[in-house]
């Protein structure tokens, strides 16, 4: 019935690996834009997210109206992205882990938005000592497309029994689609929506949040048996 008995690892990027929220506040700041705090930016609905929350809305709406404005914010946190922009900690070592592990198909599913998505990625990553090459997938798709149908194509095209196949995700969205694929999500809480949000306006279950990068690598490590590996 499948081709393969690996297991399947999709990992998200902003939220749930890199320290996107850092990012883009930096990237705000430098245009004269104000995000709000953290706290505030994982409770907004997805508009607010990047125009920052009621308070900062109006002057942030002011300054990004025109086309050629929001092309060099863009470009700025494309910049950003490349040469600043972190990884969550002991995320770097986790993801080696999968990636040297054999019996492990590893890939990535991400809506990011800089320029040239795939090339920011590989900069970011290898300054943290990732090769994303070494991933088995990186695929980027438009903020308009759902995640579920990718995930499918991928444990798809490898073969892998659902039950094998994970998810790990900041978002919602990332849980519907997690479960709509017929995969098992690892959900945290520290990226772009908080739990709070997560559980009780999306009723995810709570024992499936991650509250901290570490969290998330010691029940991901743990249920792939790899727990122990170097």
């Amino acid at each position: 019935m499948f081709n393969s008995d690996k297991q399947l690892v999709i990992l998200d990027a902003d939220g749930t690996t890199i320290d996107a929220y850092a990012a883009i506040d930096k990237a705000f700041s430098l245009h004269g834009m104000a995000l709000g705090d953290q706290e505030r930016f994982q409770r907004r609905r997805h508009l607010f997210k990047y125009l920052g929350g009621l308070k900062e809305f109006p002057s942030n709406l002011k300054k990004q109206l025109g086309k050629q404005k929001r092309k060099q914010l863009i470009a700025t946190l494309t910049e950003v992205y490349r040469e600043e922009a972190q990884l969550y900690p002991g995320i770097a070592n986790m993801m080696q882990k999968l990636i040297d592990a054999p019996n492990v198909i590893v890939g990535m599913v991400t809506r990011n938005i800089t320029n040239e998505p795939k090339e920011t990625l590989r900069q970011l990553f290898l300054r943290h000592s990732i090769d994303v090459d070494a991933l088995d997938f990186l695929v980027h798709i438009p903020l308009s497309q759902e995640k579920t149908e990718h995930f499918k194509v991928a444990r798809l095209n490898y073969g892998i029994n659902p039950a094998l196949a994970y998810i790990c995700g900041d978002e919602f969205k990332d849980y519907l689609a997690a479960i709509g694929s017929g995969m098992h999500p690892f959900m945290v809480s520290y990226g772009f929506e908080d739990i709070k949000r997560l559980t009780q306006k999306f009723n995810v279950p709570e024992e499936i949040i991650s509250r901290t990068p570490d969290e998330l690598s010691l029940r991901l490590l743990h249920a792939l048996g790899l727990q122990g590996a170097k």
